[in-house]
């Protein structure tokens, strides 16, 4: 009987493995704060509204105005804008826009355009979406037809990743279209 007894305990001793069960597969919850929207200023030739989450900054060149940077410090992007007056010269600075998305194009898995009209507030132009491990994930150019145009592109502080940086992409991405459909020329 004792031999029995410790038998069943050595039996049950070493049946008790811990049984392995593989996770299931999970992504990171990326949780970023509803966007909250205001209207800039700053002696700029045009108005839009800004995410209130971004640093807005002018660089001027001989108090001529050379374009803007919407930085997003919790994201470690920013959206780069140039502007440039229109003096009959509106077909180069389409072409040297479509120029710099075409520069993406060996490494981008593909590019979406949209096009944007509106007629009411005279803007017009293109917004690019580039999906790929690019360095810049979205471009876009407007322009009155006639005095303004701007090109920009979103650019992140980290080495291309697009699966890792897609929901930050579409967040800003909603705000650049915002910047598009709020802007207005002085």
């Amino acid at each position: 009987m004792k031999l029995f007894s410790t038998l069943l305990i050595l039996l049950t001793c070493l049946s008790c493995e811990e049984v392995l069960v593989p996770k299931p597969k999970a992504f990171f919850s990326l949780d970023y704060k509803k966007a909250s929207y205001h209207e800039s200023y700053g002696g700029l030739p045009f108005l839009f509204e800004k995410n209130k989450l971004t640093q807005l900054s002018i660089s001027k060149k001989q108090n001529n105005l050379e374009g803007i940077i919407l930085r997003y410090p919790t994201l470690k992007a920013s959206v780069f804008i140039n502007y440039k007056k229109v003096n009959n010269n509106l077909k180069k600075h389409i072409i040297d826009a479509k120029k710099m998305t075409a520069k993406h194009r060996q490494m981008a898995n593909e590019i979406s355009q949209r096009k944007y009209d509106n007629n009411f507030k005279k803007v017009y132009g293109m917004f690019y979406d580039l999906k790929g491990n690019v360095a810049s994930q979205s471009q876009f150019y407007v322009t009155d037809s006639v005095n303004h145009f701007l090109s920009g592109a979103l650019y992140f502080e980290t080495k291309p990743n697009y699966d890792s940086t897609l929901p930050a992409i579409s967040y800003i991405q909603k705000d650049i279209m915002r910047f598009i459909e709020s802007l207005r020329w002085k």
